[in-house]
Protein backbone atom coordinates (compact mmCIF):
# COMPACT_ATOMS: atom_id res chain seq x y z
CA UNK A 1 0.00 0.00 0.00
CA UNK A 2 1.66 3.32 -0.99
CA UNK A 3 0.30 5.72 1.40
CA UNK A 4 2.50 8.69 -0.25
CA UNK A 5 0.78 7.92 -3.75
CA UNK A 6 -2.13 8.58 -2.25
CA UNK A 7 -0.91 11.94 -0.17
CA UNK A 8 0.35 13.38 -3.71
CA UNK A 9 -2.86 13.35 -5.39
CA UNK A 10 -4.12 14.85 -2.53
CA UNK A 11 -1.73 17.57 -2.77
CA UNK A 12 -2.56 17.96 -6.11
CA UNK A 13 -6.13 18.31 -5.58
CA UNK A 14 -5.04 21.28 -2.97
CA UNK A 15 -3.09 23.12 -4.49
CA UNK A 16 -6.04 23.07 -7.40
CA UNK A 17 -8.17 24.37 -4.86
CA UNK A 18 -5.84 26.82 -3.39
CA UNK A 19 -2.39 26.81 -4.30
CA UNK A 20 0.07 29.23 -2.04
CA UNK A 21 -3.01 29.48 0.58
CA UNK A 22 -1.94 31.17 3.39
CA UNK A 23 -2.40 30.13 6.85
CA UNK A 24 -6.10 32.04 7.01
CA UNK A 25 -6.98 30.75 4.21
CA UNK A 26 -6.41 26.98 5.00
CA UNK A 27 -8.65 27.43 7.92
CA UNK A 28 -11.18 28.69 5.82
CA UNK A 29 -10.37 25.94 3.28
CA UNK A 30 -10.78 23.45 6.40
CA UNK A 31 -13.81 25.02 7.43
CA UNK A 32 -15.13 24.54 4.17
CA UNK A 33 -14.36 21.73 3.50
CA UNK A 34 -15.58 20.37 7.03
CA UNK A 35 -19.00 21.52 6.32
CA UNK A 36 -19.15 19.65 3.25
CA UNK A 37 -18.12 16.62 4.94
CA UNK A 38 -20.53 16.95 7.55
CA UNK A 39 -23.26 16.82 5.16
CA UNK A 40 -21.96 13.42 3.45
CA UNK A 41 -20.44 15.20 0.59
CA UNK A 42 -17.60 11.70 0.60
CA UNK A 43 -14.43 13.45 -1.56
CA UNK A 44 -14.99 16.37 1.26
CA UNK A 45 -14.37 13.56 3.88
CA UNK A 46 -11.75 12.10 2.27
CA UNK A 47 -10.19 15.84 1.94
CA UNK A 48 -10.60 16.11 5.34
CA UNK A 49 -9.14 12.79 6.23
CA UNK A 50 -6.19 13.18 4.69
CA UNK A 51 -5.93 17.09 6.25
CA UNK A 52 -5.75 15.46 9.79
CA UNK A 53 -3.90 12.70 8.78
CA UNK A 54 -0.65 15.20 7.16
CA UNK A 55 -1.73 17.96 9.80
CA UNK A 56 -2.36 20.33 6.88
CA UNK A 57 -4.58 23.70 8.00
CA UNK A 58 -5.28 21.90 11.49
CA UNK A 59 -2.77 19.79 14.22
CA UNK A 60 -2.23 15.83 12.72
CA UNK A 61 -4.35 13.95 14.26
CA UNK A 62 -4.91 10.04 12.79
CA UNK A 63 -8.04 9.06 15.12
CA UNK A 64 -9.76 11.77 13.21
CA UNK A 65 -8.34 11.31 9.97
CA UNK A 66 -9.46 7.47 10.66
CA UNK A 67 -13.45 8.80 11.54
CA UNK A 68 -13.30 10.62 8.26
CA UNK A 69 -11.95 8.12 5.82
CA UNK A 70 -14.33 5.49 7.71
CA UNK A 71 -17.44 7.98 6.69
CA UNK A 72 -16.46 8.14 3.12
CA UNK A 73 -15.57 4.40 3.03
CA UNK A 74 -18.78 3.81 4.51
CA UNK A 75 -20.12 5.43 1.71
CA UNK A 76 -18.58 3.32 -1.07
CA UNK A 77 -15.97 5.05 -2.09
CA UNK A 78 -12.81 3.03 -3.10
CA UNK A 79 -10.13 5.74 -2.45
CA UNK A 80 -11.49 5.56 1.17
CA UNK A 81 -11.76 2.01 1.07
CA UNK A 82 -7.79 1.19 0.89
CA UNK A 83 -6.71 4.26 2.78
CA UNK A 84 -8.74 2.99 5.54
CA UNK A 85 -7.41 -0.71 5.35
CA UNK A 86 -3.77 0.69 5.53
CA UNK A 87 -4.25 2.19 8.80
CA UNK A 88 -5.63 -0.88 9.95
CA UNK A 89 -3.11 -2.37 8.55
CA UNK A 90 -0.22 -0.14 10.26
CA UNK A 91 -2.54 0.58 13.04
CA UNK A 92 -3.06 4.55 12.92
CA UNK A 93 -5.79 5.85 14.49
CA UNK A 94 -7.42 2.87 14.97
CA UNK A 95 -5.89 -0.43 16.66
CA UNK A 96 -3.66 -2.32 14.39
CA UNK A 97 -6.19 -5.23 12.88
CA UNK A 98 -5.03 -7.17 9.88
CA UNK A 99 -8.46 -9.10 9.29
CA UNK A 100 -10.50 -5.25 9.59
CA UNK A 101 -7.34 -4.47 7.06
CA UNK A 102 -8.03 -7.25 4.76
CA UNK A 103 -11.89 -6.61 5.07
CA UNK A 104 -11.31 -2.70 3.58
CA UNK A 105 -8.76 -3.57 1.01
CA UNK A 106 -11.14 -6.29 -0.39
CA UNK A 107 -14.39 -3.79 -0.73
CA UNK A 108 -12.08 -1.25 -2.16
CA UNK A 109 -9.71 -4.09 -4.86
CA UNK A 110 -13.75 -5.18 -5.81
CA UNK A 111 -14.09 -1.81 -7.35
CA UNK A 112 -11.25 -1.92 -9.25
CA UNK A 113 -9.03 0.18 -6.88
CA UNK A 114 -5.26 -0.86 -7.94
CA UNK A 115 -3.87 0.22 -4.63
CA UNK A 116 -5.64 -1.74 -2.40
CA UNK A 117 -5.61 -4.74 -5.20
CA UNK A 118 -1.79 -4.67 -4.85
CA UNK A 119 -2.31 -4.26 -0.73
CA UNK A 120 -4.73 -7.36 -0.80
CA UNK A 121 -1.96 -9.11 -2.62
CA UNK A 122 0.00 -8.32 0.42
CA UNK A 123 -1.42 -9.25 2.97
CA UNK A 124 -2.45 -12.45 1.34
CA UNK A 125 1.92 -13.49 0.81
CA UNK A 126 2.62 -12.77 4.21
CA UNK A 127 -0.49 -14.30 5.32
CA UNK A 128 -1.93 -11.26 7.63
CA UNK A 129 -5.45 -10.84 8.08
CA UNK A 130 -6.03 -14.16 5.98
CA UNK A 131 -4.64 -17.86 5.44
CA UNK A 132 -1.24 -17.55 3.46
CA UNK A 133 -2.05 -18.41 0.20
CA UNK A 134 0.46 -17.04 -3.34
CA UNK A 135 -2.54 -18.11 -5.88
CA UNK A 136 -4.29 -15.09 -4.51
CA UNK A 137 -1.79 -13.22 -3.80
CA UNK A 138 -0.68 -13.34 -7.82
CA UNK A 139 -4.77 -13.03 -8.48
CA UNK A 140 -4.82 -9.52 -6.66
CA UNK A 141 -1.15 -8.79 -7.86
CA UNK A 142 -1.56 -9.03 -11.51
CA UNK A 143 -4.73 -7.41 -11.23
CA UNK A 144 -3.42 -4.40 -9.95
CA UNK A 145 -0.10 -4.65 -12.03
CA UNK A 146 -2.09 -4.39 -15.27
CA UNK A 147 -3.41 -1.42 -14.02
CA UNK A 148 0.20 0.21 -14.06
CA UNK A 149 0.88 -0.45 -10.42
CA UNK A 150 4.36 -0.12 -10.03
CA UNK A 151 4.17 -1.73 -6.53
CA UNK A 152 2.52 -4.82 -7.18
CA UNK A 153 4.34 -4.82 -10.34
CA UNK A 154 7.35 -5.86 -8.55
CA UNK A 155 4.97 -8.23 -6.49
CA UNK A 156 4.37 -10.12 -9.15
CA UNK A 157 7.73 -10.52 -10.55
CA UNK A 158 8.98 -11.36 -7.19
CA UNK A 159 6.21 -14.38 -7.39
CA UNK A 160 7.94 -15.08 -11.10
CA UNK A 161 11.07 -14.99 -9.54
CA UNK A 162 10.40 -17.27 -6.22
CA UNK A 163 8.31 -19.59 -8.34
CA UNK A 164 5.32 -18.96 -6.09
CA UNK A 165 1.85 -18.88 -6.95
CA UNK A 166 3.08 -19.39 -10.49
CA UNK A 167 5.84 -21.49 -12.43
CA UNK A 168 9.23 -19.89 -11.77
CA UNK A 169 9.69 -17.93 -15.17
CA UNK A 170 13.03 -15.28 -14.66
CA UNK A 171 11.84 -13.90 -18.53
CA UNK A 172 8.47 -13.07 -16.54
CA UNK A 173 10.06 -11.96 -13.47
CA UNK A 174 12.23 -9.47 -16.00
CA UNK A 175 8.86 -8.35 -17.80
CA UNK A 176 7.12 -6.79 -14.36
CA UNK A 177 10.53 -5.66 -12.70
CA UNK A 178 11.37 -3.58 -15.48
CA UNK A 179 7.72 -2.28 -15.78
CA UNK A 180 7.79 -1.13 -12.82
CA UNK A 181 11.47 0.27 -12.21
CA UNK A 182 10.20 2.13 -16.04
CA UNK A 183 8.07 4.29 -13.71
CA UNK A 184 11.16 4.82 -11.13
CA UNK A 185 10.45 2.32 -8.55
CA UNK A 186 13.71 1.82 -6.70
CA UNK A 187 13.70 -1.48 -5.26
CA UNK A 188 12.64 -2.81 -9.20
CA UNK A 189 15.61 -1.17 -10.78
CA UNK A 190 17.35 -2.64 -8.22
CA UNK A 191 16.43 -5.85 -8.79
CA UNK A 192 16.12 -5.63 -12.77
CA UNK A 193 19.81 -4.77 -12.31
CA UNK A 194 20.57 -8.09 -10.70
CA UNK A 195 18.96 -9.68 -12.87
CA UNK A 196 21.14 -8.73 -15.57
CA UNK A 197 24.00 -9.04 -13.83
CA UNK A 198 23.32 -12.60 -12.81
CA UNK A 199 21.69 -13.63 -16.57
CA UNK A 200 18.83 -14.76 -15.24
CA UNK A 201 15.82 -14.20 -17.16
CA UNK A 202 18.11 -11.70 -20.07
CA UNK A 203 21.36 -11.86 -21.74
CA UNK A 204 24.22 -11.13 -18.84
CA UNK A 205 25.40 -7.67 -19.27
CA UNK A 206 27.27 -5.33 -17.13
CA UNK A 207 26.53 -2.28 -18.58
CA UNK A 208 23.09 -2.69 -18.05
CA UNK A 209 23.45 -4.02 -14.59
CA UNK A 210 25.58 -0.78 -13.62
CA UNK A 211 22.73 1.25 -15.23
CA UNK A 212 19.99 0.19 -13.54
CA UNK A 213 22.15 -0.10 -10.27
CA UNK A 214 22.83 3.32 -10.71
CA UNK A 215 19.04 4.61 -11.05
CA UNK A 216 18.13 2.78 -7.65
CA UNK A 217 21.25 4.05 -5.48
CA UNK A 218 20.96 7.92 -7.18
CA UNK A 219 17.32 7.57 -4.71
CA UNK A 220 18.76 6.02 -1.94
CA UNK A 221 18.40 1.80 -2.37
CA UNK A 222 20.87 0.64 -0.26
CA UNK A 223 21.51 -2.81 -2.06
CA UNK A 224 21.68 -0.83 -5.05
CA UNK A 225 24.55 1.42 -4.14
CA UNK A 226 26.11 -1.63 -2.60
CA UNK A 227 25.83 -3.30 -5.70
CA UNK A 228 26.97 -0.55 -7.49
CA UNK A 229 30.14 0.03 -5.31
CA UNK A 230 30.80 -3.99 -6.17
CA UNK A 231 30.68 -3.07 -10.06
CA UNK A 232 32.86 -0.37 -9.94
CA UNK A 233 35.15 -2.40 -7.34
CA UNK A 234 35.62 -5.28 -9.72
CA UNK A 235 35.76 -3.63 -12.97
CA UNK A 236 31.83 -4.68 -13.84
CA UNK A 237 30.18 -3.17 -16.23
CA UNK A 238 32.62 0.61 -15.26
CA UNK A 239 36.16 0.74 -15.12
CA UNK A 240 37.58 -0.26 -12.44
CA UNK A 241 37.21 2.46 -9.63
CA UNK A 242 38.06 2.28 -5.93
CA UNK A 243 37.31 5.80 -5.15
CA UNK A 244 33.83 5.27 -6.50
CA UNK A 245 33.60 1.92 -5.13
CA UNK A 246 34.07 3.39 -2.04
CA UNK A 247 31.91 6.06 -2.55
CA UNK A 248 28.64 4.07 -3.01
CA UNK A 249 29.70 1.17 -0.93
CA UNK A 250 30.08 4.14 2.30
CA UNK A 251 26.13 5.28 1.22
CA UNK A 252 24.94 1.76 1.84
CA UNK A 253 26.68 1.12 5.18
CA UNK A 254 25.52 4.57 6.39
CA UNK A 255 22.39 2.90 5.63
CA UNK A 256 22.97 0.13 8.04
CA UNK A 257 23.56 -2.40 5.18
CA UNK A 258 25.64 -5.36 7.06
CA UNK A 259 27.40 -6.73 3.54
CA UNK A 260 28.90 -2.90 2.92
CA UNK A 261 29.89 -2.02 6.38
CA UNK A 262 32.00 -5.61 5.70
CA UNK A 263 33.13 -4.60 2.67
CA UNK A 264 34.24 -0.85 3.56
CA UNK A 265 36.29 -2.16 6.61
CA UNK A 266 37.97 -4.08 4.12
CA UNK A 267 38.71 -1.03 1.88
CA UNK A 268 39.71 0.67 5.17
CA UNK A 269 42.32 -2.52 5.61
CA UNK A 270 43.51 -2.32 2.05
CA UNK A 271 43.52 1.33 1.60
CA UNK A 272 41.25 1.21 -1.82
CA UNK A 273 39.42 4.19 -2.34
CA UNK A 274 39.96 5.60 1.12
CA UNK A 275 43.09 6.13 2.95
CA UNK A 276 44.36 3.51 4.90
CA UNK A 277 43.05 3.03 8.40
CA UNK A 278 42.92 0.20 10.42
CA UNK A 279 40.76 1.77 13.14
CA UNK A 280 37.82 2.51 10.95
CA UNK A 281 38.54 -0.75 9.44
CA UNK A 282 38.13 -1.96 12.51
CA UNK A 283 35.11 -0.30 13.71
CA UNK A 284 33.60 -0.89 10.50
CA UNK A 285 34.08 -4.42 11.19
CA UNK A 286 32.65 -4.71 14.67
CA UNK A 287 29.20 -3.05 13.00
CA UNK A 288 29.19 -5.54 10.36
CA UNK A 289 29.66 -8.57 12.91
CA UNK A 290 27.07 -6.80 15.47
CA UNK A 291 24.86 -6.93 11.95
CA UNK A 292 25.46 -10.68 11.45
CA UNK A 293 28.11 -11.05 9.47
CA UNK A 294 30.65 -13.23 10.76
CA UNK A 295 33.58 -13.51 8.22
CA UNK A 296 34.11 -10.10 9.90
CA UNK A 297 34.82 -11.96 12.28
CA UNK A 298 38.69 -13.02 11.91
CA UNK A 299 39.40 -9.53 10.57
CA UNK A 300 38.01 -8.58 14.07
CA UNK A 301 40.43 -11.21 15.84
CA UNK A 302 43.47 -10.10 13.87
CA UNK A 303 42.91 -6.53 14.69
CA UNK A 304 42.89 -7.74 18.42
CA UNK A 305 45.64 -9.80 18.50
CA UNK A 306 48.04 -6.73 17.07
CA UNK A 307 46.13 -3.61 19.03
CA UNK A 308 47.02 -1.79 21.38
CA UNK A 309 44.38 -2.01 24.91
CA UNK A 310 43.65 1.88 23.87
CA UNK A 311 43.67 1.08 19.92
CA UNK A 312 40.98 -1.57 20.83
CA UNK A 313 39.54 0.94 22.98
CA UNK A 314 39.54 3.75 20.08
CA UNK A 315 38.06 1.86 17.57
CA UNK A 316 35.28 0.39 19.94
CA UNK A 317 34.64 4.14 20.48
CA UNK A 318 34.32 4.80 16.44
CA UNK A 319 32.06 1.74 16.06
CA UNK A 320 29.54 3.30 18.64
CA UNK A 321 29.79 6.86 16.95
CA UNK A 322 28.89 5.63 13.95
CA UNK A 323 26.09 3.26 14.87
CA UNK A 324 24.75 6.29 16.50
CA UNK A 325 25.28 8.58 13.15
CA UNK A 326 22.61 5.31 11.48
CA UNK A 327 20.61 5.20 13.84
CA UNK A 328 19.71 8.93 13.52
CA UNK A 329 20.00 8.69 9.71
CA UNK A 330 17.30 5.82 9.99
CA UNK A 331 14.96 8.21 12.41
CA UNK A 332 14.91 10.53 9.74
Amino acid sequence: MDMKQISSLLAAVVLLCGGGMTNGQESEFFKATKIKAEQGDAVAQIDLGWMYYEGDGVPKDYVEAAKWFRKAAEQGNDSAQAVLGEMYRKGEGVPQDYAEAVKWFRKAAKQGDAIAQGALGGMYYSGEGVPQNYEEAVKWYRKAAEQGDAKAQLGLGLMYYLGKGVPQDYGEAVKWYRKAAEQGHASAQGLLGVMYHKGDGVPQDYAEATKWYRKAAEQGHDLAQYNLGYMYHNGEGVPKNYVEAAKWTRKAAEQGHADAQNRLGYMYDEGQGVPKNFIESYAWSLLAKANGIEESSEVISNYEKVFTAEAIEKGQARAAELHRLIEQKSAE
